[in-house]
């Protein structure tokens, strides 16, 4: 297992139509994403990353909602998505769309959004899948200097993994879209194909989505126990014996 952290840098997206097939991959991503929208309260949402601030997350009742991003027309404040310029526990719901391979240290990532959120907040990451269609296409020859492949696939089981460890709880774990995404391909012509992997081989799905909520850890009344004071000490004891002694060999000598 390679390590998450590398400084190795390739072609990173700034729209959903530098993908090959990226209306069809982000229409997939806010359908299946809508579903638990509704079920997210609160105040404040980030959207980390500038793919994710061009998701349509309209189905959430959360009205203030900011794009992070290092730069582009939907960021709404200029930041690197590591380094997040809020206070803890201040965020009720996080997205994180195809942003952990594109990034040097996903880890950090995670934890600032965990440092964030507000305990009970909700977190929402969508990836790609490196046991499908679209993962084996990495090993084709130049595929890396090309996206999606220039980024690092993390299995949805690791990145579990990362956010059991940060102390979320995960509520769903989703995969869709059957289909290689490599450019020039006809979507119409395997339809029969996409149609037996999401009945069969739902695993295979080259797209991933994880939605985990923050645990509150319940905290545990300690009850202080008060000791009463004894009536007699051993010391005092030992004293008294001592004393009836003495006045036992007194009344003796008598």
């Amino acid at each position: 297992m390679k390590p998450a952290l590398s400084f190795q840098q390739g072609p990173k997206p700034q729209s959903w139509q530098d993908f090959p097939h990226g209306e069809y991959l982000k229409a997939g991503i806010e359908r299946r994403m809508a579903r638990w929208l509704p079920r997210m309260f609160g105040y404040h949402m980030l959207k980390l990353g500038c793919l994710s601030g061009q998701l349509d997350t309209s189905e959430s009742p959360i009205d203030h909602q900011v794009c992070i991003s290092s730069g582009g027309p939907h960021a709404g404040v200029i930041a690197e998505i590591d380094e997040l310029p809020f206070y803890e526990h201040s965020v009720d719901a996080c997205i994180l769309s195809q942003g952990l391979e594109y990034h040097s240290d996903p880890h950090h990532i995670l934890r600032e959004a965990h440092r964030t959120l507000i305990p009970g907040g909700y977190i929402v990451i969508t990836g790609f899948n490196p046991f499908s269609l679209c993962g084996l296409a990495h090993m084709l020859p130049f595929s890396g200097e090309k996206l999606p492949w220039s980024g690092r696939f993390f299995t949805p089981s690791r990145v579990k993994d990362w956010l059991n460890l940060l102390g979320f709880e995960i509520i769903a774990d989703e995969r869709f879209i059957h289909a290689s995404l490599a450019r020039g391909s006809r979507l119409s012509r395997f339809a029969p194909w996409r149609r037996f992997c999401r009945h069969y081989l739902k695993p295979m799905g080259s797209v991933y989505m994880l939605v985990a909520r923050k645990r509150v850890a319940p905290l545990t009344p300690i009850k202080p126990k008060w000791h009463a004071r004894p009536k007699w000490t051993p010391a005092v004891k030992g004293a008294r014996l001592k004393h009836s002694r003495s006045r036992h060999e007194v009344s003796r000598n008598d």
